[in-house]
């Protein structure tokens, strides 16, 4: 072989590693970037901390984001101006007509809000659902009989769903079929803002099943008048023997519906969140723990809701402008958001908003409850507020009871996701007699 054929294949084999290096690395930027979007969706605070500096109220691509806590709140209270977007994909899932969160502030919203308020009452919290899940997430727990839990599926998921079934009074075929009907619902009216197909289509099969299931619930609680259970689905029927307008048989089952999916997942994924965060902060975990277990359930809550703030339920509402409107109209910010616009408004980032919130980058449980967005705000503000306000802490309050409370080893232990929704958080603790939570 000459010398010139020699040098010939050398620079052929160059080229030919170097075009298989070229792709490898073109994969690598790909993968990188889609890990980048997803973290920034999951942990979108740095990108608001310098929206709120350099520009807090941005519009691109007919969406406004709207990030400083004052602004946020004026999105939200102009519920007149800044209409819910969930109407028509509520529709879908009932085949007709809107669930309440879906309603703009009208006489149908008031009635189906109020008819529901007198099912879903205020002192049921301490009588039956702090007991309940006081009872049902020690359960969990204790079942773990090696140790070793996932929050994710076998608690945050598992004790509102029971809940769920016991309260509402109506039994489902599985507390699977539940947790799934529930979380493919809320994918599709909540976090789906580029209507996938595959989305739609499997909300369209799980809202079915899902009705299917109610109306059995309803019809067969009507054939049984005997069952005098105290229960929301015996109190709604009670207001249909009244009369009650909006309380007929299918608005009954159009207002469980929406009910029961906002549920399940919304709590499931703060219980992983929550702890997530706690588990970062070693100090303040076992502060926390210190709480639970001498059954300061005040102190105990105010950890938990501090650290859903770090990483809460998701970063903001959606609104849509029913008219041109200038937000943050006597400031140097002003913006004129156009009719039509698609407006997040970043209840997520008004929470580290320091003009408002007081030194927002630290973990701080003296916060007035004012300075807080978990649950929104202004009309739509998250009907079961009062519920998630105890359930959340009774779920995990067992689990912080525990000695030696940690993070499973490798990715087990670390919070993963499918879709918006987190699928694993698996801890570990010391199994001892004397490991169980406190009755306070």
């Amino acid at each position: 072989m000459s010398l010139i054929e020699d040098l010939k294949n050398q620079l052929q084999r160059v080229q030919a590693d170097g075009a298989a290096a070229l792709h490898a690395a073109e994969m690598n930027i790909g993968a990188f970037v889609d890990h980048m979007k997803q973290h920034t969706l999951q942990y979108p605070e740095p990108v608001f901390a310098v929206l709120r500096q350099v520009k807090p109220i941005i519009i691109f691509k007919n969406i406004a984001i709207v990030t400083r806590f004052a602004d946020v709140q004026e999105v939200l209270s102009r519920d007149d101006v800044f209409h819910v977007t969930y109407g028509e994909k509520m529709r879908v899932i009932t085949g007709g007509n809107d669930f309440f969160l879906g309603m703009q502030n009208s006489a149908a919203y008031e009635r189906d809000v109020a008819n529901m308020r007198s099912v879903m009452r205020r002192d049921d919290v301490p009588k039956h659902i702090v007991p309940f899940v006081a009872k049902t997430a020690e359960e969990c727990v204790a079942a773990a009989a090696d140790g070793k839990l996932d929050v994710a599926t076998h608690l945050g998921r598992a004790v509102p769903a029971k809940w769920v079934s016991s309260y509402f009074g109506c039994v489902p075929p599985s507390e699977q079929d539940l947790v799934d009907w529930g979380t493919t619902i809320f994918q599709f009216l909540f976090t789906d803002l580029k209507n996938d197909p595959p989305i739609g289509a499997a909300a369209r099969a799980a809202a079915k099943k899902a009705c299917n299931w109610l109306d059995e619930s309803i019809a067969q609680r009507k054939a049984n008048p005997g069952n005098t259970a105290d229960d929301v689905l015996g109190r709604c029927l009670k207001l249909q023997a009244a009369g009650l307008p909006g309380m007929d048989d299918l608005g009954i089952r159009n207002n469980l519906i929406g009910l029961i999916t906002g549920a399940i997942p919304t709590t499931a994924k703060c219980c992983a969140q929550s702890l997530d965060e706690l588990l970062k902060r070693p100090a303040e975990l076992a502060k926390a723990q210190e709480a639970a277990r001498a059954g300061d359930d005040a102190l105990f809550a105010r950890y938990v809701f501090e650290a859903l703030r770090f990483n809460p339920n998701n970063p903001g509402v959606f609104r849509i402008a029913a008219d041109d409107y200038v937000v943050a109209r006597d400031s140097t910010h002003a913006t004129l958001i156009p009719k039509g616009t698609n407006v997040l408004a970043a209840t997520q980032s008004a929470m580290f908003d320091e003009r408002f919130v007081d030194s927002p980058n630290e973990f701080r449980v003296d916060r007035p409850e004012y300075a807080a967005m978990l649950w929104g705000y202004g009309l739509h503000t998250c009907f079961g507020q009062f519920i998630n306000r105890v359930q959340i802490p009774g779920i995990l309050k067992p689990l912080l009871c525990r000695t030696n409370l940690r993070r499973a080893a490798g990715e087990a232990g670390q919070l993963g996701y499918a879709g918006p929704f987190p699928t694993r958080l698996s801890v570990e603790f010391d199994v001892t007699a004397g490991a169980t939570s406190s009755a306070g």
